[in-house]
């Protein structure tokens, strides 16, 4: 099911001003402050950024007391005291509301993996810690992102993870996984090195997906799920080093980028040309 929008009125060109710009035109970075759906003390940040900041958690509320379908912009502009064409400037819709959250959840989860890998060298103890902190920087989202899962889960949604308009939140996903690789004393052959930081963050989608569902006391099931795929994951990083192993892991790896956007810059192979044609 694809998200819908263009019922809900845009703003009168007199309160857009700007409005077209979407959130491209928004101050960047504003959108990882904050682990929960309160909102935070802006401190000596730009009003601009602050602006941006308080629409953003007055949506992130909005969407869990009214749920994502029935929340409008005018709703959310009304309830954080701007001006609709305010709130489009700084965000060209709900969806682009939703990027901000992606952005926020992956800018808190790669400060807040430091203590991790700064500590730990072992690979299965290194990703199992990158999960369990994920996980734990999602518990106040969780009736939230249940709620407009149906939307994200579309593949050709823009809240879909695999989308153009995530990218930024993906990419910085990944680099975690990156990062895990490379501070890990486990070895990783070279050519295998841009491949798997990607697969294991599908592997992470996989557990976030449970996770939407899961209705466990505390999410207790997710949290085993993320130890006992960390456990995984490590051993077939392991196995690759066997090159008779590593035709396998590119071909998953070319399954992934052949049938999901957003997936298809990564390796270079997936843009070998094709037949000359005669």
């Amino acid at each position: 099911m694809s998200v819908n929008v263009s019922s809900e009125p845009g703003p009168s060109p007199k309160e857009s001003g700007s409005a077209s710009r979407g959130s491209a035109s928004a101050p960047k970075g504003s959108a990882s402050g904050g682990s929960g759906p309160a909102p935070k003390d802006s401190g000596s940040a730009p009003k601009s950024e602050q602006t941006r900041t308080l629409i953003l958690e007055t949506a992130m509320r909005l969407f869990q007391e009214r749920g994502y379908d029935k929340t409008t912009m005018r709703v959310i502009a009304k309830e954080a005291g701007v001006s609709v064409g305010n709130a489009y400037y700084y965000f060209a819709g709900k969806e682009h509301l939703i990027q901000g959250f992606y952005d926020r959840i992956a800018a808190e989860h790669q400060a807040a993996v430091r203590p991790v890998l700064d500590r730990e060298t072992d690979l299965e103890a290194r990703l199992a810690g990158v999960l369990r902190v994920w996980l734990d920087i999602a518990t106040p989202y969780h009736e939230f992102a249940s709620q407009f899962f149906k939307n994200a889960a579309d593949p050709d949604s823009p809240l879909s993870p695999f989308s153009v308009e995530s990218t930024p939140a993906r990419e910085a996903a990944i680099d975690v996984h990156r990062e895990v690789l490379s501070g890990a004393k486990t070895k990783v052959p070279e050519e295998l090195r841009d491949i798997l930081p990607e697969m294991m963050w599908l592997s992470q989608m996989g557990l976030v997906l449970y996770w939407v569902f899961d209705r466990s006391p505390g999410r207790e099931r997710s949290f085993r799920l993320a130890a006992r795929g960390a456990k995984l994951t490590t051993r077939g990083v392991q196995l690759a080093r066997f090159r008779v192993l590593r035709p396998l892991v590119r071909e998953v790896h070319e399954l992934f980028t052949d049938f999901l956007p957003g997936m298809t810059n990564a390796d270079p192979s997936a843009a070998e040309p094709g037949p000359t044609k005669r």
